[in-house]
């Protein structure tokens, strides 16, 4: 398994003890809150999304797949074989499928970190921003939150020109870290309701935390 239960952490976002709970040590700057409003409304304008997705965890480990994403709360994951693993969400939680075993585990809707990217409106400043960093090309947003297996901090990494999310990366309690870049992504396309699919007659297991 190639850690899907770290992607869908940062698909909610955060994690236990090891990780204070922090918040931004200061305020927002005006040009910093107009920005994560602008990105927030772009984004939210946005109601479809595919593309391809890089997975690099703190060895150099590199796994690939492609993700699809409907506003609001519906996403999939899929690796790319020989894995038979992907995460799915329907709105009313995230379930990681198992097609090969016929099996499928899920966490709250409300538990997951990048959530907050997923709702019908996309409100940054409604959340646990602890850490904005601002470059010629990027934003960065860092947000914490908790999920069932504790405290996580997820940073989104935004294209300054377009607003579109490139990359998040994820920072687990250990300091371990896995990063996700997205490319060839496509908006406002349509994707079939097959996608979001989930065969109730799949064996539910416990999560594999």
């Amino acid at each position: 398994m190639i850690r899907r239960d770290v992607l869908l952490y940062s698909l909610g976002l955060a994690f236990s003890s090891a990780l204070p709970a922090l918040a931004l040590d200061r305020a927002l700057v005006p040009e910093e809150e107009q920005l994560i409003r602008a990105i927030g409304e772009y984004n939210s304008a946005v109601r479809t999304m595919a593309g391809r997705f890089l997975q690099i965890d703190t060895q150099g480990g590199r796994t690939e797949g492609t993700f699809f994403i409907q506003r609001p709360d519906k996403v999939r994951f899929r690796y790319n074989p020989p894995s038979r693993e992907e995460i799915i969400s329907v709105g009313r939680g995230f379930y990681v499928i198992n097609r090969k075993d016929q099996t499928q585990y899920a966490y709250p809707q409300d538990k997951i970190p990048l959530r907050q990217f997923l709702g019908d409106r996309i409100d940054f400043l409604q959340t646990n921003i602890v850490d904005v960093v601002t470059s010629d090309s990027y934003f960065s947003i860092t947000i914490q939150d908790d999920t069932p297996a504790g405290t996580v901090r997820v940073s989104l990494i935004f294209d300054r020109a377009t607003y579109d999310l490139a990359q998040w990366t994820l920072t687990e309690p250990s300091g371990e870290e896995l990063t996700f870049s997205l490319y060839d992504v496509q908006k406002d396309i349509e994707i079939p309701k097959s996608y979001f699919y989930i065969d109730p007659t799949y064996k539910a297991v416990e999560p594999q935390v």
